[in-house]
């Protein structure tokens, strides 16, 4: 009976032991701004980590702040994370992906997401390579195919127009691949640049009437007034191509978009092998989500009198 007891005894002391130390992380999230292709990156990123077996509120506290398109805040928040020493940052956005990677200090490993030049944000090498402790997933835009749809869909079409933000190094990144493809596809691009939101409205003035229609990029500034964007493109009779599903939801006629949730999945995916000890971030190389899908808002298309023909139809996902 003794002997029966003190097994049972000793199996409860190796059962509390082992929860004891079992394994549970802390991870700081920064996100630059808030709208849906982001807000999705972040859900994306969770679910990765869970299905690798961390789990929030289980094995995992996850610190969350949004620095609302405010590069002053993205350092504070990055500098927040460090300070309390994470076992892992990830930066959603390039602003904020960048703050985290120079707080860390390479102490502390950094995932990015939603960065679409890694090279031109310094956190890749022209050889592919990591420059230091840090590693993530790419949103490359399908520059290539949105110009294809735009032509399919606007056989008359000659200028496309660009908003997007100066001191953002992907937007600017994403227009130079837009100057270099758009001949290939019988257009021109027509860019303007902004500082801040307030200076939106007088650039669309401008712009607009150079235009046949818009394509906007993933630039965040611009997405957070992508309402505003609609109304005067709207009431100009130009109609916005988006660069992901969420932009076409709220009412861009089509998109060649990439799937944020997965995206940020990838990178959960990434950031549990390195909380796991099974590789460090500079181990790991960066992807990049290439495959894109068609979506289209049937009622901005019919508002526009634009007809799908059978090859973008058969491809196409309708949202509302």
């Amino acid at each position: 009976m003794k002997r029966t007891l003190t097994a049972v005894l000793a199996l409860v002391l190796v059962l509390v032991c082992s929860l004891a130390l079992a394994e549970s992380y802390t991870v700081g999230i920064g996100q630059f701004a808030i709208h849906g292709s982001l807000d999705n990156c972040r859900d994306g990123f969770i679910l990765g980590l869970a299905e690798e077996g961390i789990v929030e509120g289980e094995n995992l506290t996850v610190l969350y702040e949004n620095a609302q398109a405010d590069m002053g805040n993205t350092q504070l928040i990055a500098s927040q994370f460090a300070a309390k020493s994470v076992d892992l940052m990830v930066g959603i956005a390039t602003p904020m992906a960048q703050a985290c990677y120079n707080a860390a200090d390479n102490k502390i490993p950094v995932i990015f997401n939603a960065v679409s030049d890694p090279i031109a944000s310094g956190f890749v090498n022209a050889d592919g390579t990591s420059v230091g402790n840090v590693t993530g997933v790419s949103d490359a835009l399908p520059v290539a195919a949105q110009l294809a749809t735009i032509r399919a869909m606007m056989p008359e079409a000659k200028k496309i127009g660009i908003l997007f933000t100066t001191s953002e190094t992907n937007s600017i990144s994403t227009i130079e691949t837009y100057k270099a493809l758009a001949p290939d596809y019988g257009f021109e691009i027509e860019e303007m640049g902004i500082a801040t939101s307030d200076n939106i409205p007088m650039a669309l003035d401008a712009l607009l009437p150079k235009v046949d229609c818009l394509s906007n990029l993933t630039d965040n500034t611009v997405v957070q007034a992508l309402a505003l964007v609609l109304d005067k493109a709207n009431a100009a009779g130009k109609p916005v191509f988006g660069s992901e599903i969420e932009q076409v939801k709220i009412g861009c006629i089509a998109a060649e978009g990439l799937d944020y949730v997965q995206l940020g999945k990838q990178c959960g995916y990434m950031a549990a092998k390195i909380l796991k000890g099974e590789a460090t971030a500079q181990e790991i190389p960066y992807e990049i989500i290439t495959e894109p899908s068609l979506y289209v808002n049937e009622s901005v298309l019919a508002s526009f009198g634009i007809t799908l023909g059978e090859d973008l139809a058969a491809r196409a996902t309708a949202v509302e």
